[in-house]
């Protein structure tokens, strides 16, 4: 027989250890989606839709305003990290608002990721005098970059909900969360 520990601490501990498992999962979606999206957007590259891609548009931005010399390679590897840090900052933060339902959380995904779009290419990268707004820009590149954000949040969507099983009554996770064996 099961006993549960029922002491405030105990209820505070596990609902941060779930609030943390939520930020993770999410975060790992995060930067797995955006894999899925940068092989849209080297793919397009390849075929001449892109031109200069926006995540080395911006570092390059930033690195120049911050006068910080670097080779190419370096750029183009900060460009990578700060591209899959952010991929991975908005999956945690998506986690955190996802519904449950698979049916809904795709294209509440999708939607997600065409607001990261738009947010970024209608809003602080124009600001930033990075890019010019995407009303503006090239048209393929955009087309190339809100197609990349849709396929970010439909897997995003798809990733963020998946869950391990539970957790068997005798194992150390069942004790992790205050569960404990009577005699």
């Amino acid at each position: 027989m099961v006993a549960v520990a029922s002491s405030g601490a105990d209820a505070n501990r596990r609902g941060g250890n779930h609030l943390m498992k939520r930020l993770v999962r999410g975060a790992a979606a995060g930067t797995f989606a955006t894999l899925l999206m940068s092989v849209v957007m080297v793919v397009a590259k390849r075929l001449g839709f892109v031109g200069g891609m926006p995540p080395e548009k911006v570092t390059a931005k930033l690195l120049n305003q911050a006068g910080i010399h670097r080779s190419a390679d370096q750029q183009d590897a900060l460009a990578t990290a700060l591209h899959f840090g952010f991929g991975a900052g908005a999956g945690a933060a998506f986690a955190l608002v996802a519904p449950r339902p698979t049916w809904i959380r795709v294209p509440s995904g999708m939607a997600y990721g065409a607001a990261i779009w738009g947010i970024s290419y209608m809003g602080w990268i124009p600001a930033a005098v990075i890019m010019p707004p995407a009303n503006r820009d090239r048209r393929d590149r955009q087309a190339v970059m809100l197609a990349g954000h849709l396929v970010y949040g439909a897997a995003l969507g798809l990733l963020v909900g998946r869950r391990s099983k539970p957790a068997a009554p005798e194992s150390d996770d069942a004790a992790d969360r205050g569960e404990v064996r009577s005699q």
